[in-house]
């Protein structure tokens, strides 16, 4: 047991069907949380991932990559939230580990205080008021070695640092910022990633079969094959905000979204824009088959605790039948969900749209409707800004059933920005948030 953090508990190793597995104690919890006692959506129950050290965790799982967690336990698997077909499991996925920003002479770094991380799926069983891990993945390169969460390139990533941002760390072109997870009939997994923005395809097991990234990413060095498939217009993403929700459609197809609207022709463009982008990926032809424009509500209207546009986030998407999909917006307070269909003249792949040349870009028109692009029509299904008892920065969603939802959110693995994030020790100052899977019923259902 860990000294720095009372009430922990042991990680115990297991290999069943030559997949290490991370097998987790039981932990007391919060019980359900009561609804509002309306007719409305409402809050059915709640369940909270105990404390369990990430060194422990990591460990368990490829030994030897976490030599010191810093007091971190596990967290940021709210990334997102897939069902695995037996009532109250699910499939998440971790980001790309605890990671922070410190001001230092005016510019802001960005801090990877357990660098020897890994990314992994993680399956859950929610039961009462508990989440326990009942299995997780390493995510691994093609010799079995952890792509950690660091940046890849120099050019496009911010540079890491260590827990405090007194010392530079390193770059890895292996590295992923998992997001979106779904899961194929075959058993592989397939997941996005924000640093290229790239769409992943990894085995049952967790080996990273193919990364596919824009034209133009141009990243050598990663130890598993990478497929410039994309659209190159990507390559203009917001940083930290590339690819987050992703979806699998009845047939098969994949949707990815970029998180926020993409930095063109300039990061002042992204940020005021209200237009992101929606892209639809043919597993079986490896291929983008479709992309779509997809507008944003104001931020006020999502949120009417903010004014910023640029906090505006599409970070879960969810197939709800033939070509139809469930979109989240959101900022870290608040989120709405969209019922949005797919049609096929909507489609923008390879038009004007995609040429970075184009003026004014797809994301400085103030009203791309009338300047004739087929914005996606949408209609409210909820808010979830209005439910008590929804957390904050709900970064996954599931559909449970006709009329439930499971939501997930993000902790941040209880860490904060700011030289405050870790006492004289190193240690982490946890913020106290924890991983919670909440469940919403919506009396009208999708």
């Amino acid at each position: 047991m860990s000294p720095h953090a009372t009430g922990r508990r042991r990680v115990h190793r297991s290999v069943a069907a030559g997949v290490p597995l991370a097998v987790m104690a039981v932990l007391a919890a919060t019980g359900p949380a009561a609804g509002t006692p309306s007719d409305d959506a409402r809050v059915i129950g709640t369940a909270t991932l105990g404390d369990i050290p990430l060194a422990a965790f990591s460990n368990a799982l490829l030994p030897g990559t976490v030599a010191d967690d810093r007091g971190v336990d596990l967290g940021g698997i709210g990334s997102d939230i897939y069902p695995t077909g037996r009532k109250g499991e699910y499939w998440t996925v971790t980001d790309r580990g605890p990671n922070g920003q410190i001001k230092v002479d005016g510019t802001k770094r960005r801090t990877f205080p357990v660098p020897g991380f890994d990314p992994a799926i993680v399956k859950i069983r929610v039961s009462g008021g508990t989440v326990r891990v009942i299995d997780a993945i390493p995510i691994t390169t093609s010799s079995g070695k952890p792509v950690t969460g660091l940046p890849n390139q120099a050019s496009r990533d911010e540079a890491p640092y260590n827990y405090n941002a007194s010392t530079p760390g390193s770059y890895n072109p292996n590295g992923l910022d998992t997001e979106g997870i779904v899961r194929a009939k075959d058993g592989s997994f397939w997941l996005v990633d924000e640093y290229g923005p790239s769409l992943v395809h990894v085995s049952a097991r967790g080996k990273v079969l193919t990364r596919y990234v824009p034209e133009g990413l141009n990243l050598t060095g990663a130890d598993y094959p990478v497929v410039e498939a994309l659209p190159s217009v990507l390559l203009h993403r917001k940083i930290n905000r590339g690819f987050e929700g992703l979806a699998q459609l009845p047939g098969g197809d994949l949707v990815m979204a970029v998180q926020s609207p993409l930095s063109l022709p300039d990061a002042d463009a992204g940020e005021a824009s209200r237009t992101t982008r929606l892209l639809r990926f043919s597993p079986k032809n490896k291929a983008v088959t479709a992309e779509y424009a997809y507008r944003f509500d104001a931020v006020n209207v999502v949120d009417p605790s903010e004014d910023d546009t640029s906090e505006l986030k599409i970070s879960s998407l969810v197939a709800v039948g033939g070509n139809r999909l469930l979109v989240q917006e959101r900022t870290d307070k608040a989120a709405r969900l969209h019922l949005v269909r797919l049609d096929k003249d909507a489609n923008i792949l390879g038009g004007s749209w995609d040429d970075d040349t184009t003026s004014p870009s797809l994301e400085q028109l103030d009203d791309p409707a009338a300047a004739g692009v087929p914005v996606l029509t949408k209609k409210l299904v909820v808010d979830l800004g209005t439910i008590d008892g929804v957390p904050g920065k709900i970064e996954g969603v599931a559909r449970v059933g006709h009329d439930t939802l499971a939501l997930i959110n993000d902790n941040d693995f209880g860490m904060t920005d700011g030289t405050g994030a870790f006492d004289a020790q190193g240690r982490l100052v946890d913020s106290g948030i924890e991983t919670t899977v909440t469940y919403v019923r919506l009396p009208r259902g999708i």
